[in-house]
């Protein structure tokens, strides 16, 4: 049996959220993500002048076993591709029957989910908003700010994995853009349901 000991506690600062004490970090750049932009004419406009990063994720490091939870926090920096937000790669869980939980300490936007089968939903997100993502829902945020990076804190089993292939087979079923100065949702034109 694998002995743990109790991990070291991580302070955010609520004051200028700069992480401190977590193990991992991730950097997503522009061109990580390029293929789920739906205008990919302007994403390669977009990567020939700088490749952006999109947003930066902290987080604990556990081991993979039952029990165990991750938890960090992503900035999601403002931005559009075309009219397009930024937005976080997306994805399921490789165990599908797991959950997690998303906290907004600053910022707007949105999280996009679908399920396997085709089932979907779009819930605003805001500082201080909770959002549970149930098993089976694939997930993905959204800054709909011009100018405030969306920070949110995240929980979810150690052992939950994610699944990054299928997102980027079919895309997400509903996309956030701007029409008119304001965020709208509208029908992925792309999405392919299997």
């Amino acid at each position: 049996m694998i002995k743990l000991g109790i991990p070291p506690g991580s302070t955010l600062d609520l004051d200028d959220l700069a992480p401190d004490q977590f193990e991992e970090h991730v950097t997503r750049r522009l061109s990580e993500i390029v293929s789920h932009f739906r205008d990919q004419e302007a994403a390669d406009l977009v990567l020939k002048q700088e490749d952006p990063v999109l947003y930066d994720v902290y987080a604990s490091e556990r081991p993979a076993l039952d029990g165990e939870l991750l938890y960090g926090v992503t900035y999601l920096y403002p931005g559009k591709i075309g009219s397009e937000y930024f937005m976080t790669k997306g994805h399921f869980h490789a165990i599908l029957e797991t959950a997690e939980v998303y906290y907004c300490l600053q910022g707007e936007g949105f999280m996009v989910l679908d399920t396997p089968e085709g089932d979907s939903s779009v819930e605003s997100f805001s500082r201080g908003k909770i959002l549970y993502v149930p098993p089976r829902w694939a997930h993905r945020v959204v800054n709909t700010s011009n100018d405030q990076t969306l920070v949110f804190f995240f929980v979810y089993p150690a052992n939950a994995g994610h699944d990054y292939e299928l997102i980027a087979a079919r895309g997400f079923r509903k996309l956030i853009v701007e029409e008119d100065g304001h965020p709208a949702i509208i029908d992925n034109p792309h999405w392919l349901c299997e």
